[in-house]
């Protein structure tokens, strides 16, 4: 598998994140398991798992071994962010990478302070200017929940990484129903926006699970190339949440050593 193949993959993962009978919140503390699929070959599978806050910290993570035929990749990404109304802030983010192939580490940390994210990715630094529209490219997963969730119909996203910040827009499609393995849900259906149909990507997130993401199809050329797909899912019941004087980890005004 190509690290161009590898990347994607990732993305889509990260892109994508109890009684099922109560509506949940997208940050209610909650475990989603899924089955990767390439093609109709199963890859491996992911993990994502949001603990109950400490303070005003979330702490949102994203683990996942995948492999084809003698092709190894296993990832382990972590972001610690805080909330303000109904927007989330960013902190520190890190992702580490083994398999085949060279492994690395990549992280960030957003100085809010002084406007300015540190990034290291492999070998190199650099430094980018904080806009208020920037996210990591986990938890913007779900901040994509919580706007969803508002009623929005059309989505724009800055996010940083790889060493660099891309920009990704999507649109609600509409309703459906799904019917896969773990379950039948009622769901809202959101595409990628793209400017050409060479590509397209598809997903499909429960409003009574959150938005929780329950599918999501990728296809070039007509041709699916990807299928994730929900196995299990758990959510916890929210702590009453204490007022505390504590501010934000000082980890998140450190830059990068």
């Amino acid at each position: 598998m190509s690290t161009m193949k590898r990347e994607f993959i990732l993305f889509c993962l990260v892109v994508f994140s109890i009684d099922a009978r109560a509506a949940q919140e997208p940050l209610t503390p909650q475990t989603a398991e899924y089955q990767v699929n390439y093609g109709s070959i199963e890859l491996g599978k992911a993990r994502y798992q949001l603990p109950a806050p400490e303070g005003d910290l979330y702490q949102y993570r994203f683990d996942s071994d995948v492999s084809l035929l003698m092709l190894s990749d296993r990832r382990t990404v972590k972001s610690i962010f805080s909330l303000a109304g109904t927007k989330l802030i960013p902190m520190r983010y890190s992702h580490e990478r083994d398999g085949t192939g060279p492994s690395y580490q990549e992280q960030s940390a957003y100085v809010l302070s002084q406007k300015l994210v540190h990034s290291r990715y492999k070998d190199e630094r650099a430094k980018f200017p904080y806009t208020e529209d920037l996210f990591d490219p986990l938890m913007v997963q779900l901040q994509f929940r919580l706007d969803i969730a508002a009623g929005a119909k059309t989505m724009h996203y800055k996010m940083l990484k790889s060493g660099e910040i891309d920009e990704y827009d999507f649109r609600v499609v509409g309703k459906e129903r799904v019917n896969i393995e773990s379950g039948s849900y009622d769901t809202v259906k959101i595409e990628v926006v793209r400017d050409n149909n060479k590509r397209q990507t598809l997903f499909w997130m429960a409003p009574d699970l959150g938005y929780l993401p329950i599918r999501l199809t990728h296809f070039e050329k007509g041709s699916k190339q990807l299928d994730i797909k929900l196995l299990t899912y758990h959510f916890d019941a929210m702590p009453i949440k204490v007022e505390t004087t504590s501010k934000a980890s000082p980890e998140s005004e450190t830059p990068i050593r």
